[in-house]
Parts: C-alpha cells; structure tokens; sequence
C-alpha cells in the first residue's frame, strides 16, 4: 500500500469549472484524496471557457482549495488573455509556493500554463518530487503562428516549455504523439517521461430527462460539445455543419460551448439548422450523449502531435457514435483503427465530413466493445499509480 503523500497541485483550472483541464484536475485531486493522500490546489476563480472571472466559495470535502485573481479581466483577443493568464498566476504562485510547500511530498504542475511553475521551480525544496502533467503542447499551436510577433510567441513558449520539462522529475503526457515530440524538440531523457491517456469522468447514473426538448428523438442529432477554441477548427467545423444540413435530410446541428469563439459562430450564423446552447450541467451530460445521433470530435490540421482531446474517454464510454477528424497518421487514427471503433477521419473536405455522417447514420457499432475500449485505455487507477509510484 502506497504511504500517504502531501501533494501540492498547480494549475487555474479547478473546481466548479465544468469541463476540460477543469474537469480533469478536480477528479483527479478527489481521486488522490480517496486513496488517503492530503491535496492542496493553487488555482483561479472560475473563468473558463468563457474567460470571464466569476468569485467562488467552493468547497470540496478534504481538499485545500487556495485561489486567486478574482479581480482578473481577460482580453477578447485569444493571444493577449492567455498572456494575461499566465502573468498574473506566475504571481500568484510565485506569491504562494514558500508558504504551502511546507512538508510536500510531491508538487504536481499541470501544463499549461507553464511560466507560473518556471519561475517558481528556483523556490521549491530540494527534495520535493516534482511530477508534469501535459495536456497541450504549447509549442505545437504556436508553430502555426504567423509574423514577428507569432515567431516572437513561439521563441518564448520554446525557452519556457523547455525549462519547465527538464526541471520536472517525471513528466507524464496524455498521449504519445505528445511525448514523441517533446522528447524531439526539447531533448528531454525518455525515461522521465510516461504516457497515460485522459481518464473516463461521466458517472454509471440514471439518465436525466432534461433536454428533450433541445435534442428529440424525432431528428438526427449532429452534436459538438466542450470548450470550442483555435484547436477545434471551428469556423471550419461551421462550414461543415451547413454543408451536412443542406445535404442530409432531417438533420440538426449543434454547438455546446461557450467563450468568445462560440459567441462569434453564434453570431455569424443564420441557418436554423444549426444551432447554439450553453454547456449542459453536469448532471445532464449522460443524456447529452444519450440524445446525440453523432458526437463529432474535431482537430485542426497539423495539430494532432499537440494534445489529446480529452472528451473521447467520456464518449468512447457513453456508447455513442463518434465521428474524429484528426490528422493522418495521428494517435486517434491508430486508436480508432486499432481496436475498430468508429469513426476516424483525415481530411476536412466537406463531402468526405457529409458521406461519414451518412455512413455513421446508418450503421449499428459495437457499443460493448467502444465501452470496453473505453475501460480499458482511459483509467484513472493507472494515472494516480504512475503519480505516487
């Protein structure tokens, strides 16, 4: 049996955020707490996906939750808030370390942001074991940015992302493409480095009877549903969507999101055919699943070797038919080929999307074996195992 550990968790992203790093970090924090271990987290205020900072008083049971920047405003522009984010939690870590690295066993960052645990990393104990977990690449996303300023972003997220990696004891990314590249750009020993797969987060629960209204069983339900941001594609994925409305009878589709980028599609939009709504309560997220015909899950091109969607262990696990557009070559498609779920795509030309659909619409999938799948690569056990070994 593992001896218990005092663990420090570092990132924004916390409860009562609903989805993404935020979703992931609070199970995790709960899971560590389960198996005995004490967990403190150095967090935000609410804002994401919205970025819009809303004050929390939140408590969860047995879980030290410090947070910060409850007077932060973020930028409409996408370059400039992320910039923000990562000053102002830069000092407020650099503010916090010293007094709560007090008898910690294991500080965990989670990446990104990343300038908060590069300048905090020259306080930290010698002696403290300092574990990564990597859920973006930044460096992958900045590559595609053009100009001086684009090439001056990507020159820093390099340095720090860098630092960072190499100043971590272990470092477990959420896919391999991930890994891979890291390894070859930031010349990191491979070794440290381990890969565990996001976990399942959605409950074995009874199924509200909330949104019948919004997805019936009358229609085909074409759903996208998380934070909708550069990595999505989304203004692609719209073009989509009006292309499949036009083209398959009987068919509606959706956007659940929220944030700047959702409220420009929802704006630009003006076929009823496809609509808009917030994201759903937690409660309700089995039957979203439940009421979508397809689920898509989408990647902007070149981008795959960045992150791994963390949705997929959620849907794999609902039973639902998803519909992945990823690179070729990408982990996704080996995964989805591999263990013959269905379905991966690699391209986004607009008939390939529509005649997937179609395909996808008339076709009976295994959904004991997705489900099984799901079990098998996306465990939680196999995270806090490698976290505490």
């Amino acid at each position: 049996m593992n001896k218990q550990k005092k663990i420090l968790l570092i990132s924004p992203f916390f409860y009562p955020e609903p989805i993404s790093t935020g979703k992931f970090n609070t199970d995790f924090a709960l899971k560590l707490q389960e198996e005995g271990h004490q967990v403190t987290v150095l967090c935000s205020h609410p804002f994401y996906p919205e970025w819009k900072t809303k004050f929390s008083s939140d408590t969860l049971d047995g879980i030290n939750i410090i947070r910060g920047g409850k007077k932060i405003k973020y930028s409409k522009k996408a370059t400039l808030r992320r910039l923000v984010l990562e000053l102002w939690y830069a000092y407020f870590i650099f503010k916090n370390i010293k007094k709560h690295q007090s008898k910690i066993d294991i500080i965990i960052p989670i990446f990104p942001p990343s300038l908060a645990f590069y300048f905090s990393s020259f306080f930290i104990k010698k002696g403290i074991k300092k574990i990564g977990i990597i859920h973006d690449l930044q460096i992958i996303y900045s590559l595609h940015k053009k100009g001086f300023l684009g090439n001056l972003i990507s020159f820093f997220i390099r340095k720090v992302e860098k630092f960072c990696f190499k100043n971590c004891d272990k470092l477990i990314f959420l896919s391999d493409e991930m890994k891979n590249e890291a390894v070859k750009i930031y010349k990191i020993k491979k070794e440290k480095c381990e890969v565990q797969y996001p976990f399942i987060t959605i409950k074995d629960l009874p199924i509200s009877n909330n949104l019948k209204n919004i997805l019936p069983n009358n229609q085909y339900n074409i759903v996208y549903s998380g934070a909708l941001g550069e990595k999505q594609n989304p203004y692609e994925l719209l073009n989509a969507y009006t292309f499949i409305s036009k083209n398959i009878d009987n068919t509606v589709c959706y956007f659940f999101s929220q944030g700047p980028i959702f409220e420009e599609l929802k704006k630009i939009n003006n076929n009823k055919r496809i609509q808009f709504y917030p994201l759903v309560k937690k409660e309700d997220i089995e039957e979203l699943y439940a009421r979508s015909s397809i689920q898509i899950v989408p990647q902007s091109p070149n981008t795959s070797n960045g992150s791994l969607p963390s949705k997929i262990p959620n849907i794999l696990a609902s039973g639902t038919k998803t519909l992945v557009i990823t690179d070729k070559n990408s982990e996704l498609e080996f995964i989805f080929n591999k263990y013959n779920l269905q379905k991966v795509i690699t391209t986004w030309d607009k008939q390939v999307i529509n005649l997937s659909i179609r395909e996808l619409l008339d076709q009976k999938i295994d959904t004991n074996n997705q489900k099984s799948v799901a079990q098998k690569l996306f465990n939680i056990n196999s995270l806090i195992g490698k976290v505490i070994s």
